[in-house]
């Protein structure tokens, strides 16, 4: 599990794939539980409606990412142009024809076994692939919001467990009765030191710090930039009380290194009910484990309930605490404009930018 892991870093941005892997995988245990449940393996398409509905949303999430982080590329390729100006419809056509499949398959004596299936299908989807989409919008920011999340999840479960061993006495939920009191609060503190520490150090290099973005030219993705303000050391002046009993005024550190206290208390606080989630739908179906594709640890989703969790958590950290406009994604869009408006918005932006001093008045 550890080599796996440093192997992923190790590949940088092509972890996407790995990502999709996960997602696939997620997916096919949950729908098999639906399979075996309802006892739904005679359904007529049902099994492969649920894969095309697999397909066809994630057609729309990589399409959306593609557009997103892949401009340049699209505007050099005609057939790619198309498909991305009517990426939406193309894939709310694929959509539209599953349903109607379902519709057509729909037998008598098996009308609300395949209502309770297609609604399976859809909530599976939304809890793996959206959750897997926003994983992947994490990737992109940079490295560090892809690691320091994952990492802090492991780090959480195995304190909890090892507070849990030593000093747990009192049970937290009963949902999951090897849970104490005294695992969920040790593993908070112990999260959050390590993620203080492990903030520290990956702010130190570019490889993991800065956006990953695709070079045109090269054909490649590129992970080299000036870090953002985040990612450079800065002095911080600290209360008095804390002045009187260490003797120090002023500390520096990496401005990440308190966002990770933030991400290490929603790891530790709020992550398990992640667990406790999956604990619970396991229970309701009477079943030990997602599937058995990990010895002694039961299926790749019952390794990762609360990574998803924290994933959707970091991508709304993000977009409403830390990123701000993306110039190259404004770029990507003026490039899509025709001539004259692009020579327009030249001449808006010239005026605009000499009213304030920053270019010289015409003579």
């Amino acid at each position: 599990m550890i080599s796996g892991f440093f192997l992923i870093i190790y590949m940088g941005p092509i972890t996407l794939i790995f990502v999709m892997c996960v997602q696939i995988k997620c997916f096919q245990e949950i729908i098999t539980i639906g399979y075996r449940v309802y006892h739904s393996y005679e359904l007529p398409w049902f099994r492969t409606l649920s894969w095309y509905f697999l397909v066809c949303v994630n057609y729309f999430f990589y399409g959306e990412t593609v557009a997103d982080y892949f401009g340049a590329l699209v505007q050099r390729e005609e057939p790619l142009q198309f498909l991305a100006r009517y990426h939406r419809f193309i894939s709310f056509t694929l959509y539209l024809a599953g349903f109607c499949m379902f519709v057509l398959s729909l037998v008598k004596k098996h009308y609300r076994l395949q209502f309770y299936m297609f609604a399976w299908t859809h909530v599976t989807l939304l809890i793996v692939v959206t959750q897997s989409h926003l994983v992947i919008q994490n990737l992109f920011e940079g490295m560090i919001w892809f690691i320091v999340p994952i990492s802090i999840v492991i780090c959480n479960d195995i304190m909890a467990y090892l507070f849990g061993f030593f000093f747990g006495r009192t049970p937290l939920i009963k949902l999951s009765p090897k849970k104490t009191w005294e695992g969920f609060i040790g593993g908070y503190f112990g999260t959050v030191v390590f993620g203080f520490l492990l903030a520290l150090l990956l702010s130190q290099f570019q490889y993991f710090v800065c956006p990953v973005e695709f070079n045109s030219e090269t054909n490649s993705f590129a992970v080299e930039c000036e870090p953002s303000d985040i990612f450079v050391v800065q002095e911080y002046t600290l209360p008095a009380v804390v002045q009187n009993t260490l003797r120090w005024k002023t500390v520096n550190l990496y401005p990440f290194q308190i966002h990770s206290i933030f991400l290490s208390s929603f790891a530790s606080l709020i992550g398990p009910f992640g667990g406790f989630f999956a604990s619970g739908f396991k229970r309701a179906f009477k079943i030990k484990d997602f599937a058995n594709t990990i010895p002694g640890h039961g299926g790749i989703m019952d390794r990762f309930d609360c990574q998803y969790l924290m994933a959707t958590f970091v991508h709304v950290y993000i977009t409403s605490f830390i990123r701000g406009p993306n110039p190259s994604k404004v770029l990507q869009q003026l490039l899509k404009l025709q001539p004259e408006q692009q020579l327009s918005i030249f001449h808006s932006l010239h005026a605009h930018l000499r009213d304030r001093g920053m270019l010289a008045p015409e003579a």
